[in-house]
């Protein structure tokens, strides 16, 4: 029993007539009598508020299975504290499905300097506090203790970068994967939607979710001996890795003996051995054969959680084996002695076809929060109201990032007859629309239909980044697609503008004049946010960013074609403070260059740590798991301590007066003590303005109402 490789049933085989949909799935139990229901097959449990819309994850996942006949209730934030609103709907037929929301809970509820956020974005009323902390865990316990019997299956981008012992920064320790401590029966990682609905069916047949080992992008708890079969072998990641450099690819026209069928080469008599020319096909065939059925042992959580060189080994492997072409299994043992259970990790999902996007993005959705909200403001909605998604995945592998672990590399894209029946559906159905698509892309906003050029190396690649150190000879950048797709939107009637907002892969975006010049000239809503994240070599050695080389060509095309428009438009570039990597010195070149270009940034980000992101590797290891990881391998310089993180962050923000006795106390520390002073050459004055020196020394008047808080403030 292995994961299948072959191409698998499309996700709309067997699906019904849209007209059958709900008008919004089920709440509550009167909803439910509504449409004749005495149960539900699934119940689906989210950290978010319902919103029937595609960019939100228990709307894409409910539609999908009621497509298949499936009759999918949600209980949105439910109150954790005990397991009575997880009975809300009764026992679910085949599963509940959990889910911390569109975003990590921690993410969501606290910032890079663990402060709690004050909003949430996904609530009604942005109101803070309707999710605890490390959701997924939670839920998945109240629903077991709601229901002893029911299967429960974890997922969403929290399970997804949880899914083995992985670094959390909030607690500041390793902790074990979210399997082990939501005692869950499944977890699905990534784009889920082929596992999901394959989990569906079998379950439906009667077959029991233990038994359920073989489906592509699922994880799950075995005993430590546990094999699918006799023709499985288990191999040690320090076998494959000692650490060393990343693995070449696979030469097809190598002669392996190892693959060669015994019966097909007889030995001759005389002991002489014959020559056979062995096909490509054959070759490549042997290959995925023999690593369809290979476990990779990865070092175990009591191991990695007390050596982090360890970890960034396991981390560094783990990421190699993340192409759905090539990887193997993984398996990490939690625990020891006869308590000792291992984390097994399929495969990683086949990407979706063309047809299989076109198909999840046109369900019926109603594109609105459920009416149980009343006119309540949610934000994270009226934000994405009326943008877009075109396309899933990112090939950039950004060392910071989680789209590339949780979607994958590979581009999934939309087809254009997709993308504009949505945009016209918008403009049909919805009475507040004015003309405007706020947005039309997907995680980048230019790599639609972007893809390698060879799909055998495609399969057989291991490099983490197809863009970086530099663009691969193999990918495909043409922007052709992307251009067409924008003429036509903005030309369908009633449709006054089209504008992209999400983040704009500029290296890609010089490789094609004509594409910057449609987007700057028809695109742009004046200005333009761009992410160069930092101009320093070392920084972006470690985060996998081109050199901001790279952004000022593209800052000369986006200023030639906006004059040539006749249009005053800016860019608005973010940078990263504190980021593994950085040392003082390169936050000051970079508050120097900010100066030097007249940026002066008024919301800034620091380096948060998420799990199981390479960047965040580098901050926990202080080791480079790019490279070949040992002891006494390169050291990454990272901002740890509170101080040393304000003062980063109070570099790219150069300008403000708040910041100049941290950064000047820094500066004569470095040796830097000519850059103190009032020239254009210098980053800040001698001297406190006076205002801000009373500001400073004046604790504020309290107001009515309020006591005087006295003590440390």
């Amino acid at each position: 029993m292995s994961p299948d490789s072959s191409t698998p049933a499309p996700i709309f085989a067997g699906a019904r007539a849209p007209q059958q949909a709900a008008p919004f799935l089920p709440m509550s139990r009167a909803e439910m009598d509504a449409l004749g229901w005495d149960a539900c097959d699934v119940i689906l449990v989210t950290g978010d508020a319902y919103i029937d819309h595609p960019s939100f994850g228990m709307a894409l996942v409910g539609r999908l299975l009621e497509a298949h006949g499936l009759r999918v209730g949600i209980i949105a934030q439910p109150d954790w504290t005990s397991a009575a609103a997880f009975r809300a709907l009764g026992r679910p037929r085949l599963f509940f499905g959990v889910t911390a929301g569109n975003m990590d809970s921690l993410v969501n509820r606290y910032t890079s300097d663990r402060k709690i956020r004050s909003e949430d974005a996904y609530t009604p009323n942005a109101e803070a506090g309707r999710r605890p902390d490390r959701a997924v865990t939670v839920y998945a316990q109240r629903a077991r203790e709601a229901f002893p019997d029911a299967a429960v299956v974890i997922g969403s981008i929290e399970a997804s970068l949880r899914r083995i012992a992985h670094y959390d920064y909030w607690s500041d320790k390793v902790r074990r994967s979210v399997l082990a401590d939501s005692k869950a029966d499944l977890l699905l990682f990534g784009n889920a939607e082929r596992a999901l609905v394959a989990l569906a069916r079998r379950l439906a047949a009667g077959e029991a979710i233990g038994e359920i080992r073989d489906l592509r992008g699922t994880a799950f708890m075995v005993r430590g001996d546990w094999l699918p079969g006799a023709e499985w072998q288990e191999i040690d990641s320090l076998a494959l890795d000692r650490p060393g450099r990343i693995a070449p690819h696979p030469d097809p026209y190598a002669m392996d003996p190892a693959m060669e069928p015994a019966a097909a080469n007889p030995a001759p008599s005389d002991g002489a051995q014959p020559v056979r020319i062995v096909s490509r096909a054959e070759r490549l065939s042997g290959r995925r054969a023999q690593r369809a059925h290979t476990v990779v042992r990865l070092p175990s959580y009591e191991e990695v959680s007390a050596d982090p060189v360890r970890y960034a080994h396991a981390s560094r492997v783990f990421h190699l084996e993340s192409n759905p072409g090539n990887a193997r299994a993984l398996r990490q043992a939690h625990g020891e002695g006869a308590g000792r259970r291992d984390v097994w990790i399929n495969p990683p999902p086949l990407p979706l076809t063309t047809p299989e996007m076109d198909f999840v993005y046109g369900l019926p959705y109603t594109r609105a929060p459920h009416p149980s909200y009343g006119g309540a403001r949610i934000p994270a909605w009226e934000m994405i109201r009326f943008s877009i998604n075109i396309m899933r995945g990112c090939f950039g592998g950004c060392t910071f990032c989680s789209i590339t672990e949780h979607e994958g590399r590979i581009i999934q894209s939309r087809s254009e007859a997709s993308i504009l029946r949505e945009i016209e559906d918008i403009r049909d159905k919805m009475p507040d629309f004015r003309g405007h698509i706020t947005d039309l892309g997907g995680p980048t906003a230019n790599m639609y239909r972007m893809a390698c050029k060879d799909p055998q190396i495609e399969a057989s690649c291991r490099r983490l980044s197809c863009v970086y150190p530099g663009i691969c000879e193999n990918l495909g950048t043409d922007h052709g697609p992307l251009i067409a797709l924008y003429r036509k939107a903005r030309a369908i009637p009633g449709v006054k503008r089209v504008t992209v907002g999400s983040g704009l892969r500029y290296d890609l975006a010089v490789r094609s004049p004509e594409y910057v010049k449609e987007l700057v000239t028809h695109h742009v809503s004046g200005l333009l946010k761009i992410a160069p994240e930092h101009t320093e070599a070392g920084p972006l050695s470690k985060m996998m960013k081109p050199g901001i080389g790279t952004y000022e060509k593209f800052r000369e095309l986006f200023d030639k074609y906006s004059k040539e428009a006749g249009k005053k438009q800016h860019l608005v570039p973010y940078f990263i403070a504190a980021h593994p990597g950085t040392t003082d010195a390169d936050m000051v070149n970079l508050a120097l260059w900010l100066k030097k270009n007249g940026f002066r940034p008024d919301q800034v980000q620091t380096f948060l740590p998420t799990p199981m992101a390479l960047a965040t590797t580098m901050y926990h290891s202080r080791r480079n798991p790019l490279k070949k990881v040992t002891a006494d391998s390169e050291s990454v310089d990272t901002a740890r301590a509170g101080k040393s993180r304000k003062l980063h962050k109070a570099l790219l923000r150069w300008h403000d007066p708040e910041n100049w006795p941290l950064i000047r106390e820094a500066l004569q520390a470095m040796g830097r003590r000519e850059l103190i002073g009032n020239r254009p050459d210098q980053l800040v004055p001698w001297q406190q303005p006076l205002a801000a020196a009373t500001a400073r020394a004046t604790p504020p008047a309290p107001r009515a109402g309020q006591a005087v808080r006295r003590g440390r403030r």
